[in-house]
Formats: C-alpha cells, structure tokens, sequence
C-alpha cells in the first residue's frame, strides 16, 4: 500500500455522500484519519448518517458551512462533480488547503497493477473490454472501477499486489488526482465536452491529460491517432505511446486495415466479427486490443471478448428485434459527436428519438447524418425546435414532436416498417427531465417492452 500511514492523525473532510464518498470516508477512518463526511442534501435514507456515526465519522447534512473551511482540515477529498468554484471548496483553495477525489485516493492504496482509461466518448465500453480481455485466463483478480460505477478505493483496498484494476476516469476525477499514476493509460478521443464545469475546451483537454501527467517511459500511453490533434496531445507524455488508429494512420500499434484488426503487423480478427456495431466500436475495441496486448494477453481471449460481448447498458445498447424492427438505447449519447457515430453504425433506416437539455447550442452539424440515415425523427425535451430545425434543414420528411424519450416509443412504432432501426440516441443531456442518462434510458425500455410485449435481450 501508498502512503497508508500518512493518514493517521489528520483531519480529513468528504465533500458528498455518493457511493464514492461513503466509501472514502469509511476507508479514511480506516486509515487512522479523523473524518467529517457533509453533503448538502440530507439523505432520504436515516440509515446513511447512522451508519457514518457508526463507525466515527461525523456527519454534516443539509447545507455545506463555510465554517467547515475553519476548522483545520489537512486534506478535503471531493465529490468530483462538485465544481471548485463553489462557495466551501474554493474557500479550501484559497488556504491551500489539498484537495483531491476519490480516484486520487484509491490509486495511494493500491499496489497492483493499473490500467485506467478517460476520453469524450467510448471510456465505459473500452474499460468494459479491457477488464473482460485481462481477467481472461488471470490467475488473479482483475476488477472494473472509478466513474463507471463502482468505488475504486472500495475495490482498491481489497486487492493485492498481483491483482489488476482497470479504472474508468473522468475529467473531474482527473483534476484531483495530482499523483495519479497508471501503468497503461488509454486516451479514447477528445471533443468539446463539459465546458459548463470546465470552462475552456483547454482546461477540459488538460484535465484529462491528467491521466498521463505523472507517466514515464517505462509506462504507456494509448491513445487515437486518427485526428492530427491527438496525435499532437502525445506530444505531451513522457510515456511510451502506443497509438490506435481505425483508418490505419499509424501502423505501430492497434489499428484496422482493410476489413481487418491488427496488433503491430499481426493479424488478430475481422473486424465484421466485432459483435458492437458502428466505426466508434471499432475504435473502442482496437483501444482494448493494445491495452491488453500490452499485458500480455492471449490473441485468443481478446477474440473471444470482442465476439461475444453485446454492449455496455445505455451505450448504443441492443434492446430486443421485434417484427422486423431493431430497438438500440444509447441513452448515454449526451453529445452530439455520440449521436454521430452512433447514427454512422446504422445501414438501415433509422427513427430518431433525440432532444433533451438545451445548453445553448445547435445541431447543425448533425444535418449530414440526418440526411444519410434518418427516416423520422422525433423530438423532446428543451432542445426540441433546435432539433427540429436540424432535421427540417437535412430534409427529413417526417418530423414529431413527443413529450420525453418514454412518449417517443409509440410514436416511433407507429412510424417504422419491417427493417427499420429505432434509436434512443439524444445528442443532450437529460436533466431537463429525467435525473440522469441511465433513468431515461431504463424508462425508455421499459417503454419497449411495455409496447412489444418482450423483455430485453441482453
């Protein structure tokens, strides 16, 4: 273990009770720290504060007191979507008091092996592969943690030296990492994403160069090669870079050429037999071949993933086929570069289901995608007359309006022919109506299986 006798003594205040909150408070009481957990919202749940005073902790519900910034705290540990601008955080920054999350804190008790994955799109189903093509075969553990959903200093303080975590890590997380050092870093893509936190698509593309700013040669760096401006991102590692490229711009790592999947010249598979469609798959899966290749995995157990795995929940996830029409959520599609590649996996009619929170921007730039793929589109959400309005520009005949991606099932059976794709991919985020991507996306399933009768096939 790191450092785990640095905590003994200090005073150490968690800044949310989320799952990853819980779990670093309960560790750091473990660790010898005295801890105060505070959130702003009083749990719903009387059992979270109990159980918290339980075991030593102290807990502060129902506001986030600037006092708090007063009362000597060594280190402040904080939830990552909490933005450093607020009135109690940036209090702690103006003393220099550190603060970092969770990930940070998970990565100085675990001594195994790490692989950690970030980008704009593709982190959950490449960490998803990765873990599965890794754990194939391992004598030892091999776990899946960080924003993908489960505690990585939960996972971290259980496994040993020789066992592997493959963490998903986002942006926010990054920014409070500052020793956050992975062994394999794998970078998907970067695109204009969550600059209502971030401010600058600068300060967005260096927090996520946080995953490789501690790195040396003797660790690596995989990231996309096909745009010139990751390619340049690479410039600023001191890592090993192993670049993956789908339009084969760089052959020294994994990369697709022909209708093929290679690994620095050797043939691994067809990449028509990749069960996940669309070229973004491609991408996400040629990330996992170099993350496992480079440890060490069989050719055989990276096949074996790569043709039986069928999508991670809410990321252009296959429903169920029901009279000719094939039903897909990809709920998770909060951007509009999502939207375009999801739309670019389809080769069969699609009825568009999209709209949600208006952050302020247009879709013109999804007017092409319209035009070549979409049969119908149906609209909700705050965003819907901009949405409208991009599919009136490509041309699409059939435009509806609905009230929210569950109203929008009928709708879009009502519209569709044997054949036809319908899509859940919103190209917004969903807080305009529902409390999060996953929520719309299970509703709008449950809007599936309510309309055919059948139960999701996977």
């Amino acid at each position: 273990m790191k450092q785990i006798n640095d905590y003994k003594g200090k005073r150490v205040l968690v800044l949310g009770f989320g799952i990853s909150g819980l779990n670093a408070a309960y560790l750091l009481q473990k660790l010898g720290a005295t801890v105060v957990a505070n959130d702003q919202q009083v749990p719903k749940d009387p059992r979270v504060v109990a159980n918290l005073e339980g075991a030593g902790i102290t807990a502060v519900t129902g506001s986030n007191p600037l006092s708090l910034a007063e009362e000597g705290f060594d280190l402040v540990v904080k939830n990552p979507g909490i933005p450093y601008d607020t009135p109690l955080v940036a209090a702690f920054v103006k003393k220099g008091t550190p603060i970092i999350t969770e990930l940070e804190l998970g990565y100085q008790v675990f001594a195994g092996h790490l692989i950690s994955v970030t980008g704009s799109n593709g982190k959950t189903t490449t960490t998803t592969l990765i873990e599965q093509m890794v754990a194939m075969g391992n004598p030892h553990r091999v776990e899946y943690a960080g924003n993908i959903g489960v505690s990585f200093s939960k996972v971290a303080e259980e496994l040993g030296p020789d066992d592997t975590i493959v963490t998903e890590a986002s942006s926010f997380q990054l920014l409070g990492a500052p020793t956050y050092r992975p062994h394999i870093a794998v970078i998907t893509n970067i695109f204009a994403n969550h600059l209502d936190y971030h401010k600058t698509r600068q300060n967005y593309i260096d927090a996520k160069l946080g995953i490789t700013r501690n790195q040396t040669k003797d660790d690596y760096l995989v990231i996309n090669w096909d745009k010139e401006e990751w390619q340049k991102l690479a410039k600023r590692t001191n890592a090993t870079v192993v670049p993956f490229s789908r339009l084969a711009k760089s052959q020294e790592g994994a990369y697709q050429k022909g209708g093929d999947l290679y690994w620095r010249q050797e043939r691994i598979m067809a990449a028509k037999d990749v069960v996940l469609i669309g070229p973004q798959n491609v991408e996400n899966a040629l990330a996992a071949i170099a993350a496992a290749k480079l440890s060490g995995v069989a050719n055989e157990a990276i096949v074996r993933v790569l043709t039986t795995f069928t999508g991670v929940r809410h990321r252009l996830q296959y429903v169920l086929d029901y009279e000719g029409r094939r039903f897909y959520n990809d709920s998770k599609s909060t951007d509009i570069e999502a939207t375009e590649v999801a739309l670019q996996g389809f080769e069969q009619p699609v009825i568009l289901l999209a709209g949600g929170l208006d952050r302020g921007y247009t879709f013109e730039r999804l007017v092409p995608y319209f035009r070549e793929h979409v049969k119908a589109l149906i609209v909700f959400g705050e965003s819907k007359d901009k949405m409208k309005a991009a599919g009136e520009q490509a041309g699409v005949k059939t435009i509806v309006e609905s009230t929210d991606a569950v109203t929008a099932v009928p709708e879009a059976w009502r519209l569709s022919e044997p054949g036809d794709v319908i899509l859940l991919s919103p190209a917004n985020a969903s807080w305009d109506q529902f409390p999060n991507f996953e929520v719309r996306g299970d509703r709008f399933i449950e809007a599936v299986e309510q309309l055919t009768g059948k139960k999701e096939e996977n």
